[in-house]
This record gives C-alpha cells, sequence and structure tokens, in this order.
C-alpha cells in the first residue's frame, strides 16, 4: 500500500499559491500603503509589531501581507478562519500562543473574514490581544465599523486596500503566464478580457490562467482568442456581494448620479450592477424612488415611467426588460430635480410626531347626520368648486390655531416652476379676501 502512494504523483499546487509573493516588494499594487514612507511599509520597518485589521476586496494582497509580516518579525503565525472556525479553534490558537511565549517566540493570530465572527467570537480572543500575547490581524472585506466590535477596532490599526490597477494586473498575468503556461500565446484582447473578468482581484486572475490554460490544451487551441476566452468562462465573473458593502456603495453611486443629472454615469453603475447580479426589480424599485424623491413634481412623469419600467421587466424578464429600466434611468437622470416634496413630507411628519393631536375644524367635518349638521358640522364651508376660479379665496383648512407652515415650498425648475407661479398667485387671492374681510366695502 505504501508503493502505491509513494508512485502517485505530488499534489498539485495551485497557481495563485505559487505566485504568492515571497518579499513584501513583490507585492503588486497597495502603492498607498507600501511605497516609501507609508504606513504599512513603516509598520515593516518599525521593528513592533501592532495589532490590525486589513480592510479591502478579496484577492488583493490581505492573507500574503499577514504571513509577510510574521516572516518580516520572525513570528510564530496561526490562521483561522471565521466561515470555518469558532471559539475552540480560538482556545487552541491561544494554546499555541502560550506555548511559543514559553519558547521566547511571538505570536500573529491571523483571522480571515472576521466579519463573520459574531460578537462573542471576538470578545473571545480581545483579551489576549490586550495582553500581548497574541498580536491580531484581521482581514475583511466589509467595513469594519460595522462589522467589528469597538472594543476590538480600538486597538487595531485599519489599512484600506484596494483593487489592483490595470496596469498591476496585467503584470501579474505575464508572469503567471510565464510560469504555468509559456507556450501558450494570449492574443492582446484575449489577455485584457481576462483581466477585465478578474476585476481587479489577483486570485482569481490566477484561477483564470489556469482554466483557460486547460481549456486551451483541451481543445487545441493556441493563441487564444478573446472569443475563446469568453467559451471557457461562460459564467458571470464580475466582482459583487448582493448583500455587502460593494452592493450598497454601488446603489449609492447610481442614486447620486441620477441625482446629478450624469447619464452615462448612471446607465454605467445601472450596468455594473446588473452584470454582478443585482436584481433588476430591486433597481427597478429605487428608480421609483428616486422619481420621488428627487424629481417629484418637477416633472411628474418620471414616476409614471419609472414604475413602468418595473412592470415592463415583469412582463419580459432579462435582457429585454432591462432596457426598460435603462430607459428610466436615463430620463431620470436628465429630468428636472426637485426634492421639495421629499422635504416637506419629512417637515410635516417631524411636526405631526411631536405635535398634540389638533382637532378638525367644525367647518371641515363632514355631517351625515342631523345632530352633526345642529352641532354646525361643515355649516361654513365653502365648495370650491362654486367659488371664482374654483378656489375659495381665504378659507382656512388647516386646525384651529395653527399657522401655515409653508412646508412645501417648489422650486423654479421643471413643472414645479409653473405650480410656484399658481401658488404665489393663489396667496394674492387669500391677501386680498383677507383684507376684505377686515375692511368690508361700503
Amino acid at each position: 500500500m505504501a508503493d502505491l502512494f509513494d508512485s502517485l504523483p505530488p499534489p498539485r499546487v495551485p497557481l495563485a499559491e505559487l505566485m504568492r509573493p515571497a518579499r513584501l516588494e513583490d507585492v503588486a499594487g497597495q502603492r498607498h500603503l507600501l511605497g516609501p514612507g507609508k504606513p504599512l511599509r513603516l509598520a515593516f520597518e518599525s521593528g513592533k509589531l501592532h495589532s490590525m485589521i486589513l480592510w479591502g476586496p478579496p484577492g488583493v494582497g490581505k492573507t500574503t501581507l499577514a504571513r509577510l509580516m510574521a516572516q518580516a518579525f520572525d513570528a510564530d503565525f496561526t490562521a483561522v478562519s471565521a466561515v470555518l472556525s469558532g471559539v475552540k479553534e480560538i482556545r487552541e490558537a491561544v494554546s499555541q500562543a502560550q506555548a511559543a511565549k514559553a519558547r521566547g517566540r511571538q505570536t500573529i493570530l491571523f483571522v480571515d473574514e472576521v466579519h463573520r465572527f459574531n460578537k462573542a467570537q471576538q470578545d473571545a480572543f480581545l483579551p489576549y490581544v490586550e495582553q500581548g500575547l497574541l498580536t491580531f490581524i484581521g482581514a475583511t472585506t466589509e467595513n469594519p465599523s460595522f462589522e467589528v466590535n469597538s472594543a476590538l477596532l480600538s486597538r487595531a490599526a485599519v489599512y484600506v486596500l484596494e483593487p489592483l490597477g490595470q496596469d498591476d494586473m496585467i503584470g501579474l498575468f505575464e508572469r503567471a503566464r510565464a510560469l504555468a503556461c509559456p507556450t501558450l500565446v494570449f492574443d492582446e484582447q484575449a489577455r485584457e478580457r481576462m483581466v477585465g473578468f478578474a476585476d481587479g482581484d489577483a486570485r482569481r486572475l490566477m484561477n483564470l490562467v489556469e482554466q483557460v490554460q486547460i481549456a486551451a490544451e483541451t481543445a487545441g487551441v493556441n493563441p487564444v482568442t478573446p472569443e475563446f476566452v469568453d467559451e471557457a468562462l461562460s459564467t458571470k465573473l464580475r466582482r459583487f456581494d448582493k448583500g455587502g458593502e460593494a452592493f450598497y456603495d454601488q446603489i449609492s453611486a447610481l442614486h447620486k448620479s441620477v441625482r446629478g443629472s450624469n447619464p452615462d454615469a448612471a446607465l454605467y453603475w445601472l450596468c455594473r450592477m446588473l452584470d454582478g447580479g443585482a436584481d433588476a426589480l430591486y433597481l427597478g424599485r429605487r428608480l421609483v424612488r428616486m422619481a420621488v424623491e428627487d424629481i417629484g413634481l418637477a416633472d411628474p412623469r418620471a414616476l409614471e415611467l419609472a414604475l413602468n419600467a418595473c412592470t415592463t421587466y415583469e412582463r419580459l424578464g432579462s435582457p429585454e426588460g432591462e432596457l426598460a429600466l435603462a430607459q428610466a434611468t436615463v430620463f431620470l437622470a436628465c429630468a428636472a430635480k426637485s426634492n421639495a416634496v421629499y422635504n416637506a413630507y419629512n417637515a410635516a411628519r417631524k411636526f405631526v410626531s411631536s405635535d398634540v393631536s389638533r382637532p378638525v375644524p367644525l367647518h371641515l367635518r363632514n355631517a351625515p347626520t342631523k345632530l352633526m349638521k345642529q352641532l354646525g358640522y361643515g355649516k361654513t364651508y365653502r365648495y370650491a368648486h362654486d367659488e371664482p376660479e374654483a378656489y375659495a379665496a381665504g378659507e382656512s383648512y388647516l386646525p384651529d390655531g395653527m399657522s401655515a407652515p409653508e412646508w412645501y415650498r417648489p422650486t423654479p425648475y421643471g413643472l414645479e416652476a409653473r405650480i410656484a407661479a399658481k401658488l404665489a398667485h393663489l396667496r394674492e387671492l387669500d391677501a386680498a379676501a383677507k383684507q376684505d374681510r377686515e375692511d368690508p366695502p361700503g
């Protein structure tokens, strides 16, 4: 049996592991942290270990930097994954650190995806970080302000890592190709296609190179074309977390692009989210929100178009229905903007929530019974349609004793400019009616 196992080929080491930098100088990107005089470079050169959180998207070097930190300080490196580990694994890591300390060695505890640990799990290693038994390095793709305990956050420096840029990714691609498949030729568009699919994620790029290499060798293809890359990678590969910060960052960018009247930017973010797998109807609902929050009565057609786009998508689905969402997005971006109704509503809600329950004035109450009529319900009500200009000038519709709050203040944009002019005219009629009451003719 031993001879049988001895004859088996050694397990293949993934390209991403073979390409993992062994020196700080080999790390791709992150110049804002690793350049001369920059924070992480200084941390390596300081001679002092400190706890830190590495926050950034997948495949930008968080694990690599933690390993290089252990190497630079000659410290034991213990890694746990918050996806697979719990308090038991943390206790085992603490025991290992205690044994290392007895040997005069420091320990780095690297917690991958630390945001997935709950409060109790994070609290489990906090005392040992405070005691200095462990130097904690956490890696997270989510905003640590929301996902990491404040006690732990206050004891760790936060370093923000960025997606790798185009030049860095092309450099990594060429190194990976030379190492994994030096005889395989990629035309320039094929290379750009793969770099685009990798989306700033070095690990993903390595995996894509391996996938395309296997597919090309199997099919006997050389050189590799963009069309072959598309066939070999026939799945959506964009980085997109439907419930994470990237999701909310992108929907925020879409909303702000519409509000900022930039149709190209709005289309870009819409397509980014659709490409990443966002629920198209969720995007449709957000467009409806934009129509009422940022356009309102400046162009009431915006709400109608946004609702119609949702209905159209429900009937057609993808990809045909996505065009309706794109049309609504462009219309909303180009439409006149007003948040006057949004502001008025918020002001009214705030007032009502803190005000007393004011009774409805008698003249505005309905009087369906004889008793109600005897009590004066609706007695002095003026029917607007019977008045000049269909407007009962000087009439009050607010509770008695409540002054006009003027919550709704129309903007001078789009249809609201005409609304503003009409309301100004009606206020003039009110003022004239008030003057007549105070100084009747004759």
